[in-house]
């Protein structure tokens, strides 16, 4: 019996392995087998010095920050309370008081 991987797409049992890739006949979906074989974990966010943040942290800006769309900026130290981590380019999902809701870059910050 065979011991590859359904597919994710469609969850087809006929998938087969050519080099490095599944592929699944039925849909034609292709994926790594490097990335089937590792293990899917959570994703750690971290500030510019490596610490580990979660949602509902307080945090300190590090670097004056340019509002888009706006001539004001963040300056450095500015504490921001209660973030919450989102995927994407910009991690942090937060309200600062003065300039209201925004999102901020995990490497521009640093916990308080």
């Amino acid at each position: 019996m065979s011991s590859l991987p359904c597919c994710p797409k469609c969850n087809s049992v006929y998938t087969y392995e050519d080099g490095g890739l599944y592929i699944c006949p039925e849909c034609g979906h292709e994926w790594n087998t490097v990335a089937e074989e590792v293990v899917e974990g959570q994703r750690v966010w971290k500030d510019a010095f490596g610490n580990e943040l979660h949602n509902g942290d307080s945090v300190t800006v590090i670097k004056d920050l340019r509002v888009k769309g706006s001539s004001s900026v963040v300056k450095v130290g500015t504490k921001v309370k209660n973030i919450r981590l989102i995927d994407g380019d910009h991690d942090i999902d937060c309200k600062i008081e003065g300039f209201g809701s925004m999102q901020l870059k995990s490497e521009y910050i640093k916990k308080a």
